[in-house]
């Protein structure tokens, strides 16, 4: 169901936006679900272990803390998060691949692009609360995103 963060945020003034750093980068622009949560510096490891898990259209946030040397995810990590029923990937850090992931029907929302892959050293804490651009976003949290921004929600907001 479309919706847009104006109007969600507007229809529920609870909720919190996230500062204006991100770029809507996937191929599905308007996405939203349950978060997930991953704090890893500049290994991907468990952006692709996490990603290959069936999602029930969960959105995975990952804080890389703004790391701008590598990127954490491309379009095969990108295409299991589809193949895999994940509603969107939000990053604090950078994607590779741009022109495939731009095709793909997964939400995809990072600072920008780097052609770089990270590292694999199983590095990373999933489930933990993260921060940035100004929001805490803690695993059972929802996340409403589209072109104008991205919304964090306590609760699962009713999309009219």
């Amino acid at each position: 169901m479309p919706f847009s963060t104006p109007d969600l945020s507007d229809e529920n003034p609870e909720v919190k936006a996230l500062s204006p750093i991100l770029k809507n980068l996937g191929g599905k622009k308007v996405f939203w679900g349950k978060i997930e949560t991953l704090k890893c510096p500049n290994d991907n490891s468990f952006v692709k272990e996490l990603l290959n898990l069936e999602g029930n259209g969960k959105v995975l946030v990952v804080d890389a803390n703004a790391i701008n040397t590598v990127a954490l995810l491309g379009d095969m990590i990108a295409e299991a998060g589809v193949k895999n029923n994940w509603s969107g990937v939000v990053i604090n850090g950078y994607i590779r691949d741009v022109d495939i992931v731009g095709t793909l029907d997964i939400g995809v929302q990072a600072l920008g692009t780097m052609p770089v892959r990270s590292e694999k050293k199983n590095q990373g804490e999933v489930g933990v609360d993260v921060s940035f651009g100004g929001l805490t976003f803690q695993s059972g949290d929802y996340v409403y995103a589209d072109n104008n921004g991205l919304l964090l929600s306590k609760k699962e907001l009713i999309l009219k």
